[in-house]
């Protein structure tokens, strides 16, 4: 790899070059001389509208993007976390350069009548595809009716303009990438409505090999992401959830260091919810996330994640 040109490799999403926008912005202010070019692929996930779980949900969005990478045409990945599948290894011979300062984790409600969640009347259509959102929402409000809903950001607002559904349930650090703030009817607590594990952190992916790029790469990376991100997928890995599996939770730096895990497990129709908060003290984020999926596994974690067929 030639110092002076780093090719980057990311799904060809509006959403994901807008990330990859972030990361040339922050490379550039810091490696001023560093060239970037960027590869755009179409991941299995993106070409599929139906369920992910029919095209092996796990990784449909990482897999082609892992190849390019592999293969050395291209020299650094950028991932949204929460798309990379944590109950097994990264790609043989890959490694996490980097986690970038985390944005927004929370989702947002948009409904055209500028109604809030608590607010929507029964019957109310929820344009979401996200088995987290389901059966969170049909734990908390199961008066409203969720309807399938995949597509990237700009397509699903299309898709609610055309009356497919009442209402729609986004990622508030998505609608910032691509500029669509406005949309916003009501943002949700992370109590309300538990984001994704690894919600609003991006990735950098290179080749293990490539030490100096993972040299130049690490400078920008996050603390405070590195360690709730770990904390995060240590969780998932330890309670090997499948793309199906309703699991939601975040960990957080607060002002003071000490790092908190807050992890949910859901059963689809949100009538069985396990739940787990703890505080790492003295352990270090990967032994946190571990205690915490432990703590969901004894009240039954395991029953509900393997009854889900996937």
């Amino acid at each position: 790899m030639p110092s002076d040109l780093i090719r980057i490799v990311s799904r060809d999403s509006p959403m994901a070059l807008a990330q990859v926008e972030r990361v040339r912005a922050e490379l550039a202010a810091l490696h001023p001389a560093v060239e970037t070019t960027v590869l755009p692929v179409k991941t299995t996930g993106d070409k599929w509208m139906g369920d992910l779980a029919q095209v092996e949900g796990k990784g449909a969005f990482t897999k082609e993007v892992d190849a390019a990478l592999i293969s050395g045409d291209a020299d650094l990945a950028v991932h949204c976390v929460k798309d990379v599948p944590a109950d097994r290894p990264l790609p043989a011979g890959t490694v996490f350069a980097a986690f970038l300062k985390r944005d927004d984790i929370r989702d947002a409600l948009i409904h055209p009548g500028g109604l809030a969640l608590n607010e929507l009347p029964p019957g109310t259509r929820i344009g979401t595809s996200s088995v987290r959102r389901i059966a969170q929402l049909a734990a908390s409000h199961p008066h409203l009716e969720c309807v399938p809903m995949r597509g990237n950001a700009n397509r699903r607002l299309e898709k609610l303009e055309a009356g497919e559904a009442d209402a729609l349930l986004l990622a508030v650090a998505g609608l910032e990438r691509i500029g669509r703030t406005d949309v916003i009817t009501e943002i949700l607590s992370a109590e309300t409505m538990m984001p994704p594990i690894g919600a609003g952190v991006l990735a950098l992916q290179c080749r293990e090999g490539d030490t100096e790029l993972i040299d130049l790469i690490s400078g920008l990376g996050d603390r405070d992401a590195y360690r709730e991100t770990q904390a995060e997928r240590m969780l998932l890995h330890v309670l090997q959830g499948h793309c199906n599996s309703p699991i939601a939770g975040y960990a957080r730096v607060e002002g003071s260091g000490e790092l908190s895990l807050r992890a949910c497990v859901f059963s689809p129709d949100g009538k069985t919810v396990l739940n787990a908060h703890e505080w790492a003290g003295r352990l270090d984020p990967a032994t946190l996330g571990t205690s915490v999926a432990v703590a969901l596994l004894r009240q039954g974690a395991r029953h509900v994640i393997d009854s889900i067929a996937h």
